[in-house]
């Protein structure tokens, strides 16, 4: 059995299961700009992220049914949008760059404590710039707060894989904000 407060949005949950249009608005209200997000970091792109979600939703509202009561309904959304951007990606056959011997490759030290980050913005743009490999595994990692076994079984790929696209991207991020910076 969840925690108590686990499920705040519970009557509007069962109401999207017995077909009110308005409580699927009102549910779509509360969480479209969150799962938007999510899409976005994955995607790189708000016109793609806007279809995802779209999708997603529609999934949401379809198999409303199957949610279980295990997990919030926030986290259970997440991991249709997230399924729903993962495969939008496979179906393009995006070109990601996996490397299984991890150990070949040298993990860089921690960034310096006082290092300036810039604007979110910026930060933002640098992230888009990212190959598409390299975001989504940023993205999952660093963003959505998920750890490399999981980004492993979401993807498909091994967990050094994940761990050495993750190392990839940051250090890829840091040059690409090198050059913004520098380009002004």
């Amino acid at each position: 059995m969840a925690a108590p407060g686990l499920h705040i949005h519970e009557k509007l949950i069962e109401e999207c299961r017995r077909g009110s249009r308005k409580a699927q608005f009102r549910l779509y209200e509360l969480y479209s700009k969150a799962m938007f997000n999510t899409a976005y970091r994955i995607m790189g792109n708000r016109e793609e992220a806007e279809d995802m979600l779209q999708e997603a939703f529609t999934d949401c509202f379809r198999k409303i049914g199957s949610y279980r009561t295990d997990s919030t309904f926030g986290a259970w959304l997440k991991t249709i949008v997230i399924n729903r951007c993962i495969s939008k990606l496979r179906k393009r056959e995006a070109e990601m760059i996996y490397i299984d011997d991890y150990s070949r490759y040298e993990m860089p030290p921690d960034e310096p404590s006082e290092m300036h980050w810039p604007d979110p913005k910026v930060i933002t743009r640098a992230v888009e710039r990212l190959p598409e490999g390299y975001r989504v595994v940023f993205s999952l990692y660093l963003l959505e707060g998920y750890d490399h076994t999981e980004i492993s079984q979401i993807l498909g790929i091994s967990e050094s894989t994940s761990k050495t696209q993750y190392a990839r991207a940051k250090e890829k991020l840091k040059k690409i904000l090198s050059e913004m910076h520098r380009d002004g």
